[in-house]
């Protein structure tokens, strides 16, 4: 399997579509391309139990981010959720740009 492209890189801001966090506009965390997911803060979160360990001493119940995919997610450039494609720039590298207005993308 080649190596994925993807739309949406690590601290970039997205727009949940789909499931219980719809609508929420928040920061990308982490990016498995392996598994075509990503981790956004404060959305998709689940209980986790730890047992007391030398990390966490007195154990107890946490709140943790699991993945979505990425398909459900989309960029916000300029206040807006926007489609991105992907076109060569002057220093003729692939970057991406935002398909309403044609500008690249940091």
């Amino acid at each position: 399997m080649t190596k994925a492209k993807l739309h949406i890189k690590r601290e970039d801001t997205v727009k949940v579509l789909t499931g219980n966090d719809k609508g929420t506009v928040a920061r990308v965390q982490k990016v498995i391309p392996k598994d075509r997911k990503v981790v956004v803060e404060g959305v998709n979160l689940k209980t986790k139990h730890r047992k007391p360990s030398t990390e966490f001493p007195d154990g107890g119940i946490f709140k943790m981010e699991a993945p979505i995919h990425i398909s459900n997610v989309m960029l916000v450039d300029g206040g807006d959720a926007v489609k991105t494609g992907r076109k060569v720039n002057e220093q003729g590298k692939l970057q991406r740009f935002n398909k309403k207005t044609g500008e690249f993308i940091k």
